[in-house]
């Protein structure tokens, strides 16, 4: 009885589907249209179509070779296996069953293997064009100049070639491993393998089908035994807890993939011999198979596991002691640490030197502000209208004003969509287009009361104009921000769509007026939408209608999008990984976004491998920086300055790393011309240039294990550093950020900008060794100050509760916070100086009023181990002269007062009566007390900055007055506002 043939679909099912399906692939071929034609337009417009094209073809080509060549062998395969089939079949009931089977195949057998490759080559293609970055480097790198310790073979090797190769090897076997079960189906349904019936289970001609299929499959194993020996130089190696192959890897199991190799060639050639030309059976050729699989087992397995158990455990430390050196000297390599310059430094003076009062070099450029912090600061007083915005943190950058460099703390006034009060389509994309303006103040100067002392910005508005420079000192022509750091992905603007008799577009409000002022865009950045079909296609990509009906588009009209600087250069470098930290400086009158970019590779033999999500992950991720992706890389090179015009969005990509290999690959596969060379960068834009964080953030984490490199001490492991958490918030498990700072470091010949970092030795909270990043004549520069073991010299956490937790200084601090205050830290800044450690760490003061920002009020200063001479003066000169006092103290063998000078007596205390000019100041004192109560509760921000200029100069006063009478106490009472403030 034959089986009737399974029901077919009617005609309107039929026409239904064909339908449903042919709506899909319209929309998806529209919607991959419109985005392929509007990312052509954008990279034409930033003039880097040369990466559009250069990657759109190559995953096309990936695509296509891939997904054809999987889907011809598999296809192949099952027309062969069809092919093969025999004429007669026996008789069964497995056969009867079959039989409905084959009737639905049979008669459109073509077209059923045709739609099964099509499928599965569809999906190896687009894992192909996923590769497109391997496939280029495949194509475009050369040698390093560099092998690796084992096989002597380049390391360009492992970072060019080796990922492809491994890729294609995976192509092979998932290719042969589909054809091979999808032949045995075909040879199943159509008799030629059986699992019932008298005779052979298999026809001759299966059996040779499947049995070549089989011994292909042992082939590419042996290949990949192959590969995998080059491989074992970059797996982890348990024994000696790095990369790298380790002494049981390499005098067992390298031998032992060798020998499988040999005989993975040896088993593919008996399957097919035993299999058709002698015994014609599957017997040989199985035992042949189990044997391989024996032999991975014991000869890859069990023989390395013998050799690490019994040989090299009992010593490892002698045995893999080559084999660390190898590691170390490949990360050292790998992570541009080898030239770092490693100095003793002793810290052996715990006692503050005189020569702190008259330093010139450190102590005037100490860092005050704290550029997280000072944010809100800026905002209040320089944001000028509600939707300006400076983001959560701000940056540092060096200037030279009036012959003299020194850091600024910097930022830039963006728009902030969120805080429009009619936001709707036509303020957010055609009125509020751009922010206005970089700012920028002194980090080592405060005045009025805590305020940073602005030398750029809008003058006059908020801040007074005693607090402020009297002209813009670091002056940019063109102040616009078109692309800042605060644009998200829709946050699109349409500019120059003025038809000639109004400006559109909000620039800025009238400063002495009060008035607006507004403004046509005139740059080159941006698409022309002038034309209907622009319009139509902008109008389907961003699925807004306004785009063809509103009046605020016409001939004129541009559109810029992709206005994140950071987003931008990775649209158009997107074979970089970018820092997380960007920042804005004037260059040519311009205000230009700088990006520093890194290549990376994960295949350095022997190399460290790092998380880059973790390993530049502190206290600043996420407020004011970027997170990184989760990349695991063990090689890292800051190869590429690239720059964003915050005006037209011009992006440049320079040349910084001449050396790196990877970067001249990329720059080869794009044309060679896509990244400038390094003599092509300006100089002044050269001057703004400073060590990346998150580069730093790596090496210095490295550094924290890898700074030993006797192979002993480093598997002992007892030399390791640690990076130390949060001084004021140890408990948060957050690291503290690595701070930037305009000093000279012992064997310095200047002054220099640099990024600086602590840290403790592992498991403690001393100090064992600071690490800066730094630039001389445009090459990186790493430096160690490393301490003796056994210092007594406290870390920043031990520091911060040491200053905080002195009875006098806890006092003072307690009278700064309140109900209406809180006390915040900033950057505790660890700086050698005369063969000690000075601790400076400014002290914020925040009123819980409303619009209220941080005021620097006061400033904690440790000298020697931590301890012993700590001081909280109102500014850094005091605190510089209380710290040289008590040292003076201490040489005269007069035990130091901890803590400086004692705070005001509690409120229930009774001094004795003050007389002459002491009561005048005293009095003096109190009235300013008076007024900034007054202030702070009128919150009128000129009046609380007047009236803490004044209690600051009466406080400075009443001091002249107490030192001029001999030992007196102070004024009683204190204010519930801040305290007087620093000046510099």
């Amino acid at each position: 009885m034959r089986s009737s043939p399974l029901p077919r679909m009617s005609r309107r099912g039929r026409v239904t589907i064909g339908v449903l399906v042919g709506v899909f692939v319209l929309f998806t071929l529209l919607g991959w249209g419109v985005q392929a034609w509007t990312d052509w337009l954008w990279f034409e417009e930033v003039r880097y179509t040369q990466v559009f094209t250069g990657v759109l073809v190559t995953r096309l080509l990936l695509f296509l070779t891939i997904g054809v060549g999987l889907a011809l062998f598999v296809g192949g395969n099952l027309w062969l296996a069809y092919r093969l089939r025999p004429a007669l079949r026996p008789h069964s009931l497995e056969q009867a069953t079959l039989e409905r089977y084959r009737m639905l195949l049979t008669p459109r057998i073509g077209t059923w293997i045709s739609l099964t490759a099509a499928v599965l080559g569809l999906f190896a293609g687009l894992s192909g064009q996923s590769r497109w970055n391997q496939w280029l480097l495949f194509r475009n790198g050369g040698d390093f100049g560099v092998k690796d310790p084992e096989f002597g073979v380049d390391v360009g090797f492992y970072v060019f070639q080796l990922p492809f190769w491994r890729y294609l090897l995976g192509v092979g076997f998932t290719a042969v491993v589909l054809a091979l079960l999808g032949a045995l189906a075909v040879h199943y349904i159509f008799g030629g393998v059986r699992l019932q019936g008298v005779g052979d289970r298999m026809t001759n001609a299966a059996r040779a089908h499947l049995s070549t299929l089989v011994a292909v499959f042992v082939l590419l194993k042996a290949i990949a035994y192959v590969l995998d020996r080059r491989a074992m130089l970059l797996e982890y190696n348990e024994g000696a807890k790095l990369y790298g192959a380790g002494y049981a890897d390499v005098n067992a199991l390298l031998p032992a993939k060798e020998i499988l190799a040999y005989i993975s060639v040896v088993v593919a050639i008996a399957i097919i011999v035993f299999s058709n030309a002698v015994m014609r059976n599957l017997v040989w050729p199985g035992i042949a198979l189990a044997l391989l699989g024996v032999s991975a087992v014991a000869i890859g397995g069990i023989y390395p596991w013998a050799v690490q158990t019994f040989e090299v455990k009992p010593s490892a430390r002698d045995k893999e002691a080559p084999y660390i050196e190898r590691s170390i000297g490949a990360t050292r390599a790998a992570f541009g640490l080898g030239d770092t310059k490693t100095t003793g430094y002793a810290a052996n003076n715990l006692t503050p030197p005189a020569s702190l009062a008259t330093d010139t070099s450190v102590v005037p450029n100490v860092r005050l502000l704290d550029p997280q912090l000072v944010s809100e600061t800026y905002t209040q007083l320089q944001q000028v209208r509600g939707f300006y915005d400076f983001g959560p943190k701000l940056d540092i950058d060096r200037y030279s004003v009036a012959n003299k460099t020194s850091d600024y703390v910097v930022g830039v006034r963006e728009i902030n969509y969120g805080e429009l009060t009619q936001n709707n389509w036509i303020n957010r994309h055609t009125v509020f287009t751009h922010g206005y303006g970089l700012v920028a103040a002194p980090a080592n100067q405060v005045v009025c009361g805590g305020q940073p002392y602005f030398v750029s910005g809008f003058l006059g508005e908020k801040a007074q104009e005693a607090c402020s420079s009297q002209a813009e000192q670091i002056p940019a022509t063109q102040p616009r921000i078109y692309y800042g750091e605060r644009m998200e992905e829709d946050d699109y603007a349409i500019v120059g769509q003025s038809d000639k008799s109004r400006n559109a577009e909000f620039d800025r409000p009238t400063p002495t007026t009060g008035g607006e002022q507004y403004y046509t865009y005139t740059g080159e950045g941006g698409v022309e939408i002038g034309s209907f079909a622009r319009r139509l296609l902008y109008a389907i990509k961003e699925q807004e209608s306004n785009f063809l009906l509103s009046e605020a588009v016409n001939d004129n009209s541009r559109l810029l999008y992709v206005r994140n600087p950071r987003d931008r250069v990775e649209k158009v470098a997107p074979f970089l990984t970018l820092d997380g930290d960007p920042y804005p400086a004037v260059v040519g009158g311009r205000i230009q976004w700088i990006v520093d970019g890194y290549t990376t590779a994960a295949t350095y033999p022997y190399a460290e491998r790092v998380n880059l999500q973790t390993e530049t992950a502190d206290e600043l991720t996420n407020r004011g920086t970027f997170q990184l992706a989760r990349e695991n890389v063990n090689y890292m090179r800051n190869s590429v300055k690239a720059t964003v015009d915050a005006y037209d969005g011009t992006v440049r990509l320079y040349e910084f790393d001449e050396t790196d290999p990877v970067l001249k690959a990329w720059n080869k596969a794009f044309g060679g011309d896509l990244v400038l060379p390094k003599n092509a960068i300006p100089t002044e834009l050269a001057e703004h240039f400073r060590y990346p964080a998150d580069m730093f953030k790596v090496q210095r984490n490295l550094l924290t294990k890898f700074h030993v490199t006797d192979p002993g001490d480093f598997y002992s492991g007892q030399d390791f550093w640690q990076v130390p958490n949060v001084p004021d918030a140890p408990d948060s498990g957050q690291k503290q950020p690595p701070y930037y700072l305009f000093t000279q470091f012992p064997g310095q010949a200047e002054p220099r900008f640099q990024i600086t970092a602590a840290v403790t030795p592992n498991g403690r909270q001393n100090l064992a060794a600071l690490i800066s990043g730094s630039y001389i004549d445009g090459q990186p520069k790493l430096e160690v100050w490393e301490l003796p073991d056994q210092t007594r010299v406290s870390g920043p956490v031990q520091v911060h509760q040491q200053m905080t937790n002195n009875a006098n200084i806890r006092q003072q601090l307690n009278l700064l916070s309140s109900n209406q205050a809180q006390v915040q830290y900033g950057n505790l800044l660890s700086l050698p100086f005369g063969d000690g450690m000075l601790y400076v760490e400014p002290v914020y003061v925040k009123s819980n009023q409303q619009d209220a920002y941080p005021l620097l009020q006061k400033v904690l200063l440790s000298y020697g181990d931590g301890g012993s001479y700590v001081a909280l003066a109102d500014n850094l000169t005091d605190g510089i002269k209380q710290l040289v006092d008590l040292g003076k103290r201490a040489g005269q063998g007069t035990t130091p007062p901890p803590g400086g000078t004692p705070p005001p007596p509690p409120g229930g205390a009774n001094p004795p009566p003050l007389t002459g000019e002491l009561a005048a100041a005293a009095e003096r004192v109190q009235t300013a007390i008076v007024e900034v109560k007054a202030a702070q509760t009128s919150g009128d921000f000129e009046r609380y900055g007047r009236a803490l200029k004044a209690l600051d100069e009466a406080m400075t006063a009443f001091q002249q007055a107490q030192q001029a009478a001999g030992p007196a106490p102070t004024p009683s009472g204190s204010p519930s506002a801040p305290a007087p403030t620093p000046s510099g």
